[in-house]
């Protein structure tokens, strides 16, 4: 496998460890809470997942072994809502500062990564479109937390 499928394999486990910190904190937040994440973590995983899939094969894996790693990968998500649901134990300082550095992530991703490649690839129409699409998905995650 090329590095790149290595590199690949390290980020997913971070991230997919992000998203099961952010599952088990906004569990003990409540179960609409934790439901509404968890369908914004599924929604989010799928193409993710199909993403990371075609990289581990354009790296030389088979699509066993690729479908394999991923799963070894998804088990981070396991690791991180085992260990934010193990932190609650230590008093709510610890629970209620897993969701704003899970978010402060997931903006930093969104800010620092996809932003400027949204904006390098297209025309202005097209990145005017993409630029709404972003700014829809906060909107909507505004109107989550109000509700």
């Amino acid at each position: 496998m090329a590095a790149s499928g290595y590199l690949n394999l390290a980020a997913d486990a971070a991230h997919n460890f992000t998203d099961g910190l952010a599952l088990g904190a906004a569990f003990w937040g409540g179960p609409t809470r934790g439901t509404l994440t968890a369908l914004s973590v599924l929604l989010h995983e799928l193409p993710h997942e199909l993403g990371d899939m075609a990289m581990l094969l354009r790296a030389g894996c088979s699509k066993g072994q690729a479908m394999l790693l991923q799963l070894l990968t998804a088990l981070a998500a396991v690791a991180g809502a085992a260990c934010s649901l193990l932190a609650e134990g230590s008093g709510t300082g610890a629970i209620s500062g897993i969701l704003p550095f899970t978010a402060g992530g997931f903006i930093y991703l969104g800010t620092v990564s996809v932003l400027p490649e949204i904006l390098r690839d297209s025309g202005p129409g097209q990145a005017l479109l993409q630029l709404l699409a972003l700014l829809a998905g906060v909107a909507m995650m505004l109107l989550i937390a109000y509700y």
